[in-house]
């Protein structure tokens, strides 16, 4: 039997934080996979760069410099790819802030609400215009990034933790308003990876794999194992998962 994953092939994928990390290692992925890409992030030049990559691996790519606290960008991210590649199929809406980290009670409002603006509302905007656009194509499958944190609490990290829950449950609000239109809204929830985030989150790599040695794995993950659960998510080989929040995260959340 022919491997579902084979599907993305042609198939037009819009990633938003797409200049690093799991948004950048995703990208590749999918281009590796055949798929048309449209690389969203503030950062032009390591899209450029990207962009290289992914051509050159046999994929086609789009750099579209977005901001996802600006509605107008995400708008337009949506359109771009839309003009350039006829179609919507997938997204992947993955930019995020990790904000300040801090205890609850010395956050002002500006950063609650700077992770807030970026985490939520990002996503928010993002599925508002690739639903519209999937609606009118006949459908698609969209995954947000939420993270282990969406499931747990963890001290000074108030902001992006809320942020996080708040995306699962736009996940599952957008899941059930559009599986009857042919769409599929589902979340990734990676655990501590080894990403230029989580460096900043765990002061540093050697302090983010120090902290990680009790747990199952013993390691963080790579951006390279969430890319390719959000290629399943993605696929037609997860057609019956709509609404959930797949958690990567190498046992660390059942410890």
């Amino acid at each position: 039997m022919k491997h579902r994953l084979a599907d993305l092939a042609g198939k037009s994928i819009l990633v938003t934080g797409a200049s690093s990390g799991i948004g950048a290692a995703t990208a590749l992925a999918l281009g590796q996979a055949g798929a048309r890409v449209a690389l969203a992030a503030r950062r032009e030049d390591a899209l450029a760069a990207l962009a290289g990559q992914i051509c050159a691996a046999g994929g086609e790519a789009l750099v579209i410099p977005t901001d996802v606290t600006v509605e107008a960008d995400l708008e337009r991210a949506v359109a771009r790819t839309l003009a350039q590649f006829g179609r919507l199929d997938g997204a992947f809406n993955n930019a995020g802030v990790l904000g300040k980290v801090a205890p609850l009670h010395t956050l002002s409002t500006a950063d609650f609400s700077a992770v807030m603006q970026a985490n939520v509302y990002g996503v928010f905007w993002a599925l508002k215009y690739q639903i519209a656009a999937m609606r009118d194509s006949g459908g698609g499958s969209i995954v947000n990034t939420a993270s282990i944190v969406a499931q747990l609490g963890f001290a000074d990290f108030a902001a992006y933790t809320a942020s996080k829950h708040a995306v699962l449950g736009l996940t599952r609000s957008a899941a059930t308003e559009n599986f009857a239109h042919g769409i599929r809204v589902n979340a990734v929830s990676p655990g501590p990876v080894a990403t230029p985030m989580a460096e900043i989150g765990f002061g540093s790599l050697d302090n983010l794999h120090a902290s990680l040695k009790l747990t199952p794995a013993g390691r963080p993950g790579t951006p390279e194992e969430i890319a390719q659960p959000v290629l399943f998510l993605l696929s037609s080989a997860s057609s019956y998962i709509n609404g959930q929040g797949l958690v990567v995260d190498g046992g660390f959340s059942v410890v």
